[in-house]
């Protein structure tokens, strides 16, 4: 199979012709038809992941959406034919998405949306992931609470309003002015990032803060003086060194999010399938869509689609296509 394989930190795509992978038991063998590209894969790339264990010479690319062609002993949740979608390598030295074929953890996937093309499938399963694991699995958000995302209209961000809006919950968004339309078009309140927290806490809460607050960008200085008495703060990027006093005062919880623990330790597997599942549901329902650049790359543009995603110039997220449509 043709592949793209980086052999070093910060080195150029290069193609190979690779053996063609078998589905063990368990798995199956998926024709990848998209790979999406975050951010993660971007720093992976750099060298600039040690958490993500992912060895260069190696194949990047964490998402995936194809058709399977082989099924692996044991597995009777799919079949031949079957068109699915899934984070299912990219990290701890499994083979990523930017190849012709996979051989992938059937625990991993689900069946894709049947109203999705391949390119918006595979744009999902990771930022769907993180967002249902911080609002969902760890929240169980619900009616009659209030969200607030920060980093709205990024990748994680922009899904985890929808989810939340979907499971009946009121939902604010902060990101740039510009965000603001977009922000509107999925059901969510903008807010201006350069507010001041007491400023919007004020606005639109009565000064009593929000129910849960989401951060996707680092920002857990804001979201911890965001949050609610007794409310529940959730981040996918908690990097840095902060006071837990603001927190504390308000007797509020937090929790972290690290989507890649059930590749990287084998645990867990399941659960990235079930999310999945559930997102089909809400994607076929119409309460789900991913916001998606308007660009398009190939397999040999994807030097082009990582630049994008690497210097922030994304607009919605950027996936490679293997298989043109």
């Amino acid at each position: 199979m043709k592949a793209l394989v980086v052999d070093a930190a910060n080195g150029p795509f290069r193609f190979s012709e690779l053996e063609q992978p078998a589905a063990s038991a368990g798995e199956v063998l998926v024709k990848i038809h998209a790979s999406g590209v975050n951010p993660l894969d971007t720093k992976i790339r750099a060298g600039a992941a040690a958490h993500a264990r992912h060895p260069l010479p190696g194949i990047l690319g964490i998402d995936l959406a194809g058709v399977i062609v082989a099924v692996g002993e044991g597995v009777e949740t799919f079949r031949v034919g079957d068109e699915v979608y899934g984070m299912t390598g990219g990290v701890a030295g499994v083979q990523g998405s930017l190849a012709e074929y996979a051989a992938v953890d059937a625990r991993l996937i689900a069946s894709k949306p049947g109203n999705l093309s391949m390119r918006e499938a595979a744009a999902l399963p990771l930022v769907v992931i993180t967002a249902w694991e911080g609002l969902v699995d760890r929240v169980n958000v619900g009616a009659g609470q209030t969200v607030l995302v920060i980093g709205a209209a990024g990748g994680v961000g922009h899904i985890a309003l929808q989810i939340a809006k979907a499971r009946g919950a009121t939902t604010f968004g902060v990101d740039r002015p510009g965000a603001a339309d977009y922000l509107h078009s999925i059901g969510a309140t903008p807010v201006d990032r350069a507010s001041a927290v007491a400023a919007y806490v004020a606005e639109f809460t009565g000064g009593k803060g929000f129910d849960v607050v989401y951060d996707c960008v680092g920002a857990l200085d804001d979201a911890f003086q965001a949050v609610r008495r007794f409310g529940h703060v959730t981040s996918s990027l908690g990097w840095s060194t902060h006071s837990l006093a603001p927190l504390s005062f308000r007797a509020a919880s937090y929790s972290g999010v690290f989507t890649l623990l059930p590749l990287l330790t084998g645990e867990g597997r399941e659960a990235h399938g079930q999310i999945l599942a559930e997102a089909t549901r809400l994607v076929e329902a119409g309460q789900l869509v991913p916001r998606m650049d308007e660009r398009h790359f190939s397999l040999e543009e994807a030097e082009d689609a990582h630049a994008v995603v690497r210097d922030g110039r994304a607009n919605g997220k950027v996936v490679v296509e293997v298989v043109k449509a």
